[in-house]
């Protein structure tokens, strides 16, 4: 793949981070993900597993900006993105992993119903939907996440998952 297709691609992605359609993406786009979450679920901001989701949500929004605001704006516009993230990324998936983990870890406990660190296929359908996704990706998504086929999605898969999907472009069909 070429890299103008490769950047199209990324750009695609882009949208799922663009929470409110703004054309960037910012603080504010992390925190309104974890206060959709949050309701989802019936959880509180002032509780722990809340609390862990505003501070994973801010050290993934950190993380993005360290990587791409190549401006100092405080906004990732899509040429940013493209530019600075995935282009730095695209050799390092575990990279993305670092930053992503604290806000996925947090998105995990919170769907996570029986506490055991592990989230039904269901919750994580519906944490993707919250998320943006369509119902038909976000079950698709959540059935294959579920790699042991035991109906909990760890987080472990979500990490190594969402890092492939933002880092490594599958060639076309």
């Amino acid at each position: 793949m070429d890299s103008a297709e490769y950047e199209r691609k990324i750009a695609h992605r882009f949208a799922a981070f663009d929470q409110d359609g703004n054309g960037y993406i910012d603080r504010a786009d992390f925190n309104a993900a974890a206060a959709r979450l949050l309701t989802e679920f019936g959880t509180t901001a002032r509780c722990d597993k809340g609390q862990a989701l505003y501070t994973g949500a801010e050290a993934f929004w950190q993380g993005m900006a360290g990587i791409a605001d190549v401006d100092g704006d405080q906004r990732v516009t899509r040429e940013e993105f493209v530019g600075g993230a995935v282009k730095r990324l695209r050799d390092n998936p575990e990279r993305f992993a670092e930053i992503a983990r604290p806000f996925l870890r947090a998105v995990i406990a919170v769907a996570d119903g029986g506490d055991d660190g592990r989230a039904s296929v269901a919750d994580v359908e519906r944490a993707l939907r919250v998320l943006g996704a369509s119902a038909e990706i976000a079950g698709v998504a959540a059935q294959s996440l579920d790699t042991d086929r035991d109906g909990k999605v760890a987080e472990s898969d979500v990490v190594s998952a969402l890092a492939v999907y933002f880092t490594v472009i599958e060639p076309d069909a």
